[in-house]
């Protein structure tokens, strides 16, 4: 059964054309597309759609370039060439939040580049320590209703995102247990695997995904902890991809103890407040969201988190999954690796791009810092 269901859910990961194709088949719902990092998936849940997560992917670069430099990130490049394709053609609408410069860039050339495919862009405040940004972030969730209203033609009431909120509330908190449990499973729950079972959640209605993700779970419980000789790693950054990095990993006795990565932890880590409306506690989790390079922070905090779960979860080192020409990441990796070096924990800088060809320097680096730790 645990076979069963890991099998069902890396094959979501690994073909997301063919799991959005089939989403409607499976639920009878229309999707919308929900672009990097935190887009307020609760809403579009609310409306009757299933948000799927558009973070990229291995593609030929042909027209893109007209819209975005070479040194800009390789996932919007990605998503603005699929997009200009025809690929996102079936999607109801796009969210596009402004957290960095290149998604700012985005959702005017998406206007232009992409006109047949509705999009709705949201910024997020960046001073979120004052009541004024809860305020306007309250207000920007509810314009995004609005437009999502418009485009889809449907209505979204406060009820209704009530409901999905609480949806959304046991996904994060059924994927905060799994991402204790599988540090158990080193062996069971390897680096890429583990990858696979938390980005199948892009690409299916979240109340399914839930579901499975408890057997998931169940199954591990059942089964003894396994004992792990190789090196447990806390990684961080924004994505590690593409996977077959993560097949470096396991090649090396890798195991990912726990993350701090935008496509995984950072998207369910935080829980949402237990006072307020619905509003104020999916602005607050914007708000209270800590130790993330897209949102700003008086005080960094990043670094400690790290040094932090490197001693709670027995790590030997932090491996860094810098994507390549990301401005808010690149920004902060001098903070934090000052910090982790002074803390005497190692740490591995691994530059990635979606589009890599060849993985041998990337090997040689990996295969060194592991032999290096054991």
């Amino acid at each position: 059964m645990l076979k069963e269901t890991i099998t069902k859910l890396e094959e979501r990961a690994l073909h997301p054309g063919k799991a959005l194709a089939s989403i409607k088949e499976e639920c009878g719902k229309d999707a919308v597309g929900c672009f990097p990092i935190y887009t307020p998936e609760e809403i579009v849940y609310a409306g009757g759609f299933v948000p799927v997560g558009l973070w990229g992917g291995k593609t030929e670069i042909k027209r893109a370039d007209q819209f975005l430099q070479g040194f800009c990130c390789s996932i919007m490049r990605a998503n603005i060439e699929l997009g200009m394709r025809g690929v996102y053609d079936q999607l109801k609408a796009i969210l596009i939040p402004g957290l960095c410069d290149t998604l700012k860039c985005v959702i005017e050339n998406w206007k232009t580049a992409v006109p047949q495919v509705p999009m709705i862009g949201l910024i997020y405040p960046q001073a979120r320590w004052t009541r004024a940004a809860e305020a306007y972030l309250e207000t920007e969730l509810k314009r995004v209703r609005s437009e999502l209203e418009q485009v889809t033609h449907t209505l979204i009431t406060d009820k209704k995102v009530e409901e999905a909120f609480a949806v959304y509330e046991e996904y994060r908190a059924v994927m905060r247990e799994f991402a204790e449990v599988a540090g158990d499973y080193p062996i069971t729950i390897d680096a890429k695997r583990r990858h696979l079972l938390i980005k199948a959640g892009y690409f299916m209605d979240k109340k399914l995904y839930t579901a499975e993700m408890k057997k998931v779970i169940e199954g591990l419980r059942a089964m003894e902890k396994e004992r792990f000789g190789g090196v447990k790693v806390i990684t961080t950054g924004l994505i590690v991809e593409p996977a077959e990095i993560l097949d470096l990993f396991r090649e090396c006795d890798i195991a990912i103890a726990a993350d701090d990565l935008a496509q995984e932890s950072r998207q369910f880590r935080t829980p949402a407040r237990k006072e307020g409306s619905v509003w104020e506690k999916m602005a607050g989790r914007i708000i209270d969201q800590r130790g993330c390079a897209f949102l700003a922070e008086q005080k960094k905090s990043r670094g400690q988190m790290l040094i932090d779960l490197v001693k709670e979860k027995e790590a030997r080192a932090v491996v860094v999954c810098m994507m390549k020409f990301c401005d808010p990441e690149e920004f902060d990796y001098p903070v934090y690796k000052a910090q982790l070096e002074q803390a005497g924990i190692p740490v591995l800088y691994l530059e990635l791009d979606q589009q890599i060809e060849s993985f041998e320097q990337i090997r040689t680096r990996i295969q060194s810092f592991a032999e290096m730790l054991l």
